[in-house]
Formats: C-alpha cells, structure tokens, sequence
C-alpha cells in the first residue's frame, strides 16, 4: 500500500473504533530509541524513517513533529504524502496537544497505544486534552491493527557479556539494587527499558539493530528476579547461571499479568520517563507507586574502575581503525570512485577487522557536501553521491565491542573549501576544546556546561540545534542516560565516571555540515575550601583535521590542547600500526604553531 493508502485504511479503523484522532509515536513497549521492525508502525505509516517523530491522524489531516535533527530528512520523506510537517521546538509551532485542541471539538476522542508511550508523556496529553473534554483513549490500536506485512518481534538467542568485562557480577549487581530498595522502602522495582535489563543481568542481544539488547521486563523483589522474556532465546547455559542467581523466568507476554496480580500492599518504583503509561495502568490501584529516576540507570551510568579501563583499550582499537579508513580516504579520493555509502562501508571494515569488534553502534551518517548540513542524514541508494576531492565530507560512526560503545564524528576537508567554511570548522573546533578542558564544581549540571559549546558559535550569530553531548553506554546503547548536556535541563548532575559525548555543530542548509565528536570521561580534579572540581578526560583517539583551521581564530590555550591531545593519538595509536599509517598519522597530529 501507498502512505496515503495506508492512511486511508487507518482513518477507516478510527471511525470503526469511534476515534476522531490516533496518535502514533516512535518507539515500543520499552520505549526504545531504536525499536526493532515489528514496533515501526509510524515509519510504516508515514515512510518517514528517522529515530524520534510522532504521527497524529485525524479523519481529514495529518501531522508529523520530529526534532531539528531531523527537519530536512522529514521534509524529504514526507513530501507528497499529505502530511504536514511540524517542526517541534521552532517558534509558533504547536506542540499535539495544542494542534489537536485546533481541530477538535468538544467531546472527540483520540486513540493512543498505551504500551509505546511514557507515563509522563501520557499525562501530559491528558491533562491539556481535558481541558477541553477530550477524551484519551488507551486500550485500542487502530495503527498496529492494519499492519497486515508487520513483521514478527525477534526471536535472536541472548549471550552472555562475559565476566571479564563487568565491574560487577549480577549477583553483586542484584544486590546493590536490593540495597538501594531497602533504603528507600521499595517492595518492587520495575523495569522494562532493554539497556537496563541487559545491563543488570550481564546479557546482551541481537534484537534491535545496533543496540545489543533483547525483548524482556524484568521484576526484582528482596527474594526474587522475574525475567518476562520468551524462554527460547535462553540456552542452557544462560538458563543455569539465571537460576543460581534466583532469577525466575516467565513468558514475555505474561508481564501484565503478573503486574495486575502485584500485591495491594506493594511499594513500587517506576521512572515514569522510561515506563510505559500500559505498565502503570496495569499495577493494582491500592499500590504505592513512587515515582523516580531508576535504579539501574543511576548506577550504569557510573562506570567502574574496570569498565573505564576496557573502554580505553576500546578506544585504541576504534581509533585504529578510524586512522586507516582516514588514510585510505585521502589517498583514494579524486583516483577511484567512493560514494558516501562505499565509504561508511569501507569504515566498517576496517572496524571488522578489529579484535571483539561485534557491529556499529548505530548507522553511519556518511554525508557529503550539502549531505552534511541534515544533521541525522541517512544515505540510501536514491540519495548517494560520489565525494569529490573539495569541500567538507562529515562521518558519524561507532562500534560495538565487549569492553565499550564508540562514537565519533570527524568532518574532513577533501579539498579546496571556502574561507566560510574554514572559519565556521574553527568556531565548532573551539568549542569543542572549550568543552573539553572545563573546571566545574561537584553538583554542576549538563545545562551549566553547554554554553561553553555554543560561545564562540554564538559570538558570530551562529548556534546548533541538536544537544553538545549525551551519555553513553558500556557495551549497550549508543544514547544512554541520565546525563546530558544541552540546552534544556533535565537536573542530572555530572559525576566522576560518566561518560559522554563532546559534539558542536554547524549546519548550513544546501552547503555543509560540520561536527567534531569525542567522548569524554568525568573525573576528579582538585578539591579545596570551595568544594570538589570535576573535569573531562578526553577518550577518543583520532587526529582532528586541521587543514580547516584557522590558527589566528585559535587561542594559545586551544592551540596547546589540540597538540596534546594529538601527541597522544599518535603515542597510543602508532605502535599498533604499519609503517606507511604510522608516518601518515605522524603527519596530521604534528603540532600547530
């Protein structure tokens, strides 16, 4: 069928089912950035195929909000579809609610699959619903019905992280949860985010595309670990340790089930920012629910002593790789034909032949040119172009291995560029090593830190529209929580041991885009009468193209910064290369004067 096939037959189950709007969103019963196919319903209805977006039909309209990163994309994707575009977080755009207050009236009713939409996000569409008598309606789903090709949910074996990789066993990680419960009188805590399940039992999976995890709720009580998850996907071996450690397994589609038979006497804790609206309607009304960020995404996002030394070593061998697919760049370019998608291809075989490498951590974003300028640019088979040695070439790529999750951005000048172009990469620059060398004392948030990004950007009326940095996982997903920072304030305080991204911006439509990306380790600094001072380590290892700078832009500081920080690239990365790698990569970290 056609969008506006497909859209047709949605509007017809709607008035079957009495509904005068449905909201479709990104994302499943786990509310993952990165659902796996069977959960693809907006992208199925709308052929819009980024991450985040949410689809809201009614009998005679249809809208499509999704963030900056993804404005050109959807521009392009939907168009001739019928359905508009809002582009969510631009001044005078509505947000849902406000649009549907516009064009329905008193008593409509709108549709919304409970199971793929947060507790908070669900009761903030109904709060601003029922202002106007507009009922919220969670228990039917119109979209998922009229899927007659959706494909089934993954059935892919689950394997074990293995021992030598964890700072804890799950038994030591069950009980520093259990600990933390007691603390907080908590009888029961549930979770069904896939990272934080993987994490806490030392598994991972091959159910969603880049993300090493695997369909599965889990229930853990003071005596006992429920697994939901279909018993197949367990070998013998899996199913043996889970035992020893007294975790009990059950169907994956008896997790309702068990919820609504919860005692009422239960003290419950759920994020209501990663638990879906379905759960929470699901536990026994007399139950305590309280409400907080959760306990595995608290202590997985400090990384223990063993697992920043493994993402280290991760780290060499990634910027190994990255070094050789940079070399072959240059010295191909402009002599045989290389394509944005050759090249991410190129990329990841050169990752491939890594030791433990086991995927990319997300799709790469091989953008040439204009390419560049959309931000989560995609290259398909209709929209690949050949690099030509001139202009800015952007590639945003990461792997997957057993000690780490890597991601970098480099933009690479393969030629001639404008003196635009090379001021613009030297502000971005600039802000990246303003990010990288900030004191901050304990309790500083993302947000306190984000301006240090956008200064130099802003000084010369210029800004992003995506955040500086996101956290990111061990050998888990690429985006991981709690910490950020951008511009918008979640209140997660920076910690000793997180680790996260380092990645200004600047995009200009129909010309380029320009992203220099790190990941950056918190650490302690120096503590004084004034309190404890944190500061980053900078993980990743690759030279920085300089070829673009503008060394009068650069301060002495910065300048000093960027050749350390190059001295140490070729110190970690040079011993693990051939001669001809070696001598180049010498060449692009030689310091600036």
């Amino acid at each position: 069928m056609q969008i506006s096939e497909r859209l047709l037959t949605l509007r017809n189950k709607m008035d079957a089912y009495g509904l005068d709007a449905c909201i479709i969103p990104s994302g499943d019963p786990h509310l993952s950035e990165y659902p796996a196919e069977h959960w693809k319903v907006r992208e199925w209805l709308s052929g819009f195929t980024g991450s985040a977006g949410t689809l809201v039909v009614t009998s005679e309209e249809a809208g499509l909000w999704t963030d900056s990163r993804y404005y050109l994309q959807a521009a392009e994707q939907i168009d001739n579809t019928h359905i508009q575009l809002f582009r969510d977080g631009e001044p005078g755009v509505p947000d849902i609610a406000s649009w549907l207050l516009e064009v329905l009236m008193p008593g409509n009713k709108v549709g919304v699959n409970g199971a793929i939409i947060s507790i908070n996000k669900m009761r903030e569409i109904t709060r601003q619903l029922r202002s106007a008598r507009i009922q919220l309606i969670t228990t039917v789903m119109p979209a998922e019905e009229i899927w007659d090709t959706r494909p089934q949910i993954p059935e892919d074996t689950v394997i074990i992280h293995d021992q030598k990789w964890n700072g804890h066993t799950r038994g030591e990680k069950l009980e520093q949860i259990r600990s933390i419960m007691q603390k907080e009188s908590i009888s029961h805590y549930i979770t069904a985010a896939l990272d934080e399940i993987a994490w806490t039992l030392n598994l991972r999976g091959n159910d969603v595309a880049y993300n090493p995890v695997f369909h599965a709720f889990l229930i853990i009580t003071q005596n006992q670990t429920r697994l939901f998850i279909n018993p197949h996907k367990l070998t013998a071996n899996i199913a043996k340790e889970l035992t020893a450690n007294d975790v009990k397994v059950y169907m994956y589609d008896h997790f309702y089930r068990h919820l609504e038979d919860l005692p009422d006497d239960a003290n419950i804790l759920i994020d209501p920012s990663r638990t879906n609206s379905a759960i929470y309607s699901s536990l026994p009304p007399k139950s305590v629910k309280k409400e907080s960020l959760s306990i595995v995404t608290r202590l997985k996002a400090i990384k223990t002593e063993i697992e920043i030394r493994h993402f280290k070593a991760t780290m060499i061998i990634d910027g190994v790789a990255m070094v050789k697919f940079m070399y072959w760049l240059e010295n191909n370019i402009g002599k045989e034909k290389i394509t944005e998608l050759t090249a991410a291809r190129k990329l990841k075989g050169f990752r491939a032949r890594q030791t433990d490498f086991s995927g990319e951590s997300f799709g790469t974003i091989s953008a040439y040119g204009p390419h560049g300028a959309i931000v989560h640019y995609n290259a398909s088979k209709e929209s690949d172009i050949e690099l030509k040695p001139e202009g800015l070439y952007l590639i945003d790529s990461g792997g997957q291995y057993p000690g780490g999750t890597t991601d970098i951005t480099r933009t690479i000048a393969l030629g001639n560029i404008t003196e635009q172009a090379k001021i613009d990469y030297t502000l971005v620059l600039k802000g990246h090593i303003a990010l990288a060398t900030a004191i901050f004392p304990s309790g500083t948030r993302g947000v306190h830190l984000d301006i240090l990004a956008r200064k130099s950007l802003w000084e010369n009326y210029l800004n992003y529209g995506h955040g500086s940095g996101h956290g990111i996982g061990y050998f888990l997903n690429v985006h991981e929580g709690p910490q950020s920072i951008r511009p918008q304030d979640n209140g997660v305080i920076l910690e000793a041991g997180m680790i996260t991204s380092n990645e200004p911006g600047m995009y200009r439509s129909g010309e380029y885009g320009i992203r220099i990306e790190n990941l950056i380790l918190c650490i302690p600094v120096k503590e004084t009468e004034f309190g404890q001072f944190l500061t980053f380590e900078t993980l990743t290892l690759c030279p920085i193209d300089t070829n673009p700078v503008v060394e009068a832009l650069l301060t002495k500081p910065e300048k000093e910064w960027l050749n350390h920080y190059h001295q140490q690239v070729f110190k970690l990365l040079s011993p693990l290369l051939e001669e001809h790698h070696k001598n180049w990569l010498k060449e692009k970290t030689k310091p600036i004067t």
